[in-house]
C-alpha cells in the first residue's frame, strides 16, 4: 500500500504559525516531518514536529491533552515508527488540525519554540544501517572509470546491491567530520602506508527509516514493502577514496566508509510524500524486468518519488555556498520499495528505526552527478570555484551542505530541511 492523498495535503490548507505560510519554508503544514529535540543543553530529548520556523512539542502536547498518542512520551522517535499505520495517519491528521484551527492556538503555541533555538539529535538510536547503489547512473559513472569497457558488472540489473554500514558512526546534521586516517596505497609505491585521506568525499544520498519491522524467516513481499518505511531524510555517506580503494577488494567497502556518515534532523514521513509519488524508473527496453519478487503494478506506478536535490559546497575564502549538484530521487534504477523488498527477501530481520540509505543519487546529466568522484572525473576535471581555487575533493574547512524538495503543481512544495557537515583536519 502507498499512501493516499487526503486532506492533510490541501494545497490552501494554512497554519496560524506565520512562518508556516512563508513560500519559501520547507515545513508548511501540508510536511509536518518530525524531530527529536533537546530545548535546551540540560533538558531530555523529546518528540517534535516542524512547522515553518518553529517546532511544536510533542510531549507537552501529550501532557495538555492535545494528543492522546502516548508514544509521544518517549525520548526517541522510534515508539512513533512503530505505529499501526492507522494511528500514524489519525496522529498526522490530529497534528495538522492543532496547527490549522484557530481554535487550538491558545493551548498550542506556548508549546513552540524556535527551531534556531533547539538542539537537534538523531532522532532515533539506530540499530542498524544498510547502504545501497540504486542509481544507475552513479554505478555507470564510477565503473567506467574502473572498468572503461564493462562499467557495470553483470548482476547490477538484477539485484539491489548493498553492503551494511556502521551505525555507530552516524552522526547528526551540523556535526564536525574529522578526516580519517587510513591504510593506502599510492600508485608507485611497493607498499601501503598509515596517512590522512588525501581524497575526501562526499555522497548525495536519501536515507529511509523503517517503520515496522519484519521477524527473523519471514519475507517482505513488495506489496506491503511501502507499509515498512517510516519515512525519509538527507544522507551524506563520506567517503574516503584513497582507503576505499586500497580495502574494498575482495569484500567491500570498510574503513574508507565507516569514519562518518550524516543525517539530516528531519523526518519527512512517508504519508505527507503522498503527492509527490511517481512511476519507476523506466528502464531500456534491452534491460531485464525485475525478478517477480520484486515487481508489481503499484511499485511500477508509484514506487519512486520525485524528489529534487542538490548539494552545495562552501570553502572557508567564499562567501556563499556554490551548488555544485542538482538531480532527482526518481532517477534510481531501483525503488525504496523494492529495496525493503530485496534486503528482507532471505529472512533478514529489519527493525523498527533502521536506516537504509540509497546510495548515490545521480542522474544522467554533467551537473546531476552526486559526488566529487564523479564532478571531477576522478580528479581529471577539477571543479572551479567563485574564489578562482580549484576541488578535486574535499579540503580542511569545506562545508557540505545537502537539500531537497518536493514539488508538484496543484500541492505545496516541501522541503526535507539541510543536511551539513564541515571537514576539519586529521590532526
Amino acid at each position: 500500500m502507498i499512501w493516499p492523498v487526503d486532506r492533510t495535503h490541501d494545497p490552501k490548507l494554512a497554519s496560524w504559525v506565520e512562518s508556516a505560510n512563508d513560500s519559501a519554508t520547507d515545513f508548511p503544514i501540508q510536511n509536518l516531518p518530525f524531530c527529536v529535540f533537546r530545548p535546551s543543553d540540560g533538558d531530555t530529548p523529546r518528540v517534535g514536529t516542524a512547522i515553518g520556523g518553529q517546532i511544536l512539542d510533542l510531549r507537552a502536547c501529550l501532557a495538555e491533552k492535545l494528543v492522546d498518542e502516548q508514544a509521544l512520551a518517549a525520548d526517541s522517535l522510534k515508539s512513533v515508527m512503530a505505529l499501526p499505520l492507522d494511528a500514524r495517519a489519525k496522529l498526522r491528521l490530529r497534528l495538522s488540525e492543532i496547527l490549522s484551527g484557530p481554535a487550538w492556538r491558545a493551548k498550542a503555541e506556548p508549546l513552540l519554540m524556535p527551531a534556531v533555538r533547539a538542539r537537534l539529535c538523531l532522532p532515533v538510536d539506530i540499530g542498524d544501517y544498510t547502504d545501497f547503489y540504486a542509481s544507475i547512473f552513479h554505478a555507470t559513472n564510477v565503473g567506467k572509470m574502473l572498468r572503461p569497457d564493462n562499467p557495470l558488472l553483470p548482476n547490477y540489473k538484477y539485484v539491489p546491491i548493498g553492503y551494511h554500514g556502521r551505525a555507530s558512526s552516524l552522526v547528526v546534521s551540523g556535526t564536525a567530520v574529522r578526516r580519517p586516517r587510513g591504510q593506502t596505497k599510492a600508485p608507485n609505491a611497493e607498499a601501503p602506508a598509515l596517512a590522512a585521506s588525501h581524497t575526501l568525499d562526499f555522497e548525495l544520498e536519501a536515507g529511509f527509516f523503517v517503520g515496522r519491522g519484519n521477524e527473523l524467516g519471514e519475507p517482505i513481499p513488495v506489496g506491503e514493502a511501502q507499509e515498512h518505511l517510516f519515512g525519509v531524510c538527507l544522507l551524506n555517506d563520506w567517503s574516503a577514496r584513497d582507503i576505499q580503494a586500497w580495502e574494498y577488494q575482495p569484500l567491500g567497502p570498510f574503513l574508507g566508509k565507516s569514519f562518518a556518515t550524516t543525517i539530516s534532523p528531519w523526518l519527512v514521513t512517508m504519508e505527507a510524500l503522498a503527492p509527490y509519488r511517481t512511476c519507476a524508473f523506466q528502464r531500456d527496453t534491452a534491460d531485464p524486468q525485475p525478478l517477480e519478487y520484486l515487481d508489481s503494478a503499484e511499485e511500477r506506478e508509484r514506487g519512486a518519488i520525485d524528489m529534487a536535490m542538490e548539494v552545495f559546497l562552501a570553502a572557508p575564502a567564499m562567501r556563499q555556498p556554490l551548488c555544485i549538484c542538482q538531480t532527482n530521487l526518481k532517477n534510481l534504477y531501483w525503488t525504496p520499495g523494492q529495496l525493503i523488498t530485496h534486503h528482507a527477501s532471505n529472512g533478514c530481520n529489519l527493525r523498527t528505526g533502521d536506516l537504509i540509505g540509497t546510495g548515490t543519487v545521480s542522474g544522467p546529466g554533467t551537473d546531476e552527478r552526486g559526488c566529487l568522484l564523479e564532478i571531477t572525473r576522478r580528479g581529471a576535471e577539477p571543479l572551479r570555484l567563485p574564489t578562482a581555487e580549484t576541488r578535486v575533493f574535499l579540503e580542511d574547512g569545506d562545508e557540505v551542505i545537502l537539500r531537497a524538495h518536493c514539488r508538484r503543481a496543484g500541492y505545496a512544495t516541501i522541503g526535507l530541511g539541510e543536511c551539513r557537515g564541515t571537514v576539519v583536519s586529521a590532526e
